[in-house]
């Protein structure tokens, strides 16, 4: 699974091949969860904090997240995305 962003303790994966909708994973210490690129829905438990600030991040990267969605559903290779700031 790589990671593509992280920032602020927090760690940004794609995998090749997953199952729809486009969305992330997110990791951040022992928490895990998965975010939907377009409708932000939040799948697991991280705290409200730092959905927030992904959810920031998402919203300033949606388009080239959502290219590297169609990358990741042929196996291509996976850029990072410059972090939140």
């Amino acid at each position: 699974m790589p990671e593509i962003s992280r920032f602020y303790g927090i760690i940004i994966y794609m995998w090749w091949k997953d199952h729809n909708p486009p969305h992330i994973h997110v990791s951040y210490g022992d928490y895990d969860c998965n975010i939907s690129i377009k409708d932000k829905v939040v799948k697991g438990e991280v705290p409200a904090k730092i959905i927030s600030k992904v959810v920031e991040w998402i919203d300033l990267h949606e388009n080239e997240l959502l290219d590297l969605w169609d990358k990741a559903q042929n196996g291509g290779e996976l850029n990072r995305i410059k972090p939140l700031e």
